[in-house]
């Protein structure tokens, strides 16, 4: 399963997301795309295994802060950069929802520094699901304004002045958004 999903994130990263189909991914593995369904059902469940993948991936080594807010700010960052890091992928995440079985044992530092700050398990999703739509939204507005990103690896860059904007930009939402969440009071 993991060699299917490695090659399904090359085949996107390489040509593109409309590129990903099991006859695709079985060329890139040197097998029968039918030997394929053996292990996933369908298209539709590589792309969710690519997601959860890339999600999980974004966030292995995660060091959260001693803050939730820390915390969610170095989520937002290394979400950020593993976007950057697979362009073609942007759009998939923008349309499929990470696994919550996938989402909740990741994230689970990051929800450990909310219960210390004494914000509730709704809440603090809340507050993690808007910051990561915010930053997947300018992920995707910044893959879709140039196709390419300094991480990207396709040898393709944006110029300093448009990724020093987009940096200025993502920075300044990101810590609007989080000092929002500290002056909200908490329901309950």
């Amino acid at each position: 399963m993991d060699q299917i999903t490695a090659a399904a994130i090359e085949v996107v990263d390489r040509e593109g997301l409309e590129a990903l189909t099991m006859r695709r991914i079985g060329a890139h593995l040197g097998v029968a795309a039918m030997s394929l369904y053996r292990h996933l059902p369908g298209r539709d469940a590589i792309l969710s295994t690519v997601v959860n993948h890339l999600f999980a991936t974004a966030l292995a080594d995660l060091e959260a802060g001693p803050t939730w807010a820390e915390a969610l700010t170095a989520f937002a960052v290394a979400y950020r950069r593993m976007l950057l890091e697979h362009p073609n992928a942007v759009p998939l995440l923008a349309t499929h929802p990470v696994d919550p079985d996938t989402a909740v044992p990741v994230l689970a530092a990051l929800l450990e520094r909310f219960t210390a700050a004494g914000v509730a398990q709704d809440e603090a999703l809340i507050r993690i699901q808007s910051v990561g739509v915010f930053t997947l939204g300018h992920a995707l507005a910044q893959v879709g304004a140039g196709g390419d990103t300094e991480d990207s690896g396709t040898g393709a860059t944006q110029d300093s002045a448009s990724l020093d904007y987009y940096q200025r930009w993502f920075d300044a939402g990101l810590q609007a958004l989080v000092a929002g969440f500290e002056h909200r009071r908490t329901p309950g």
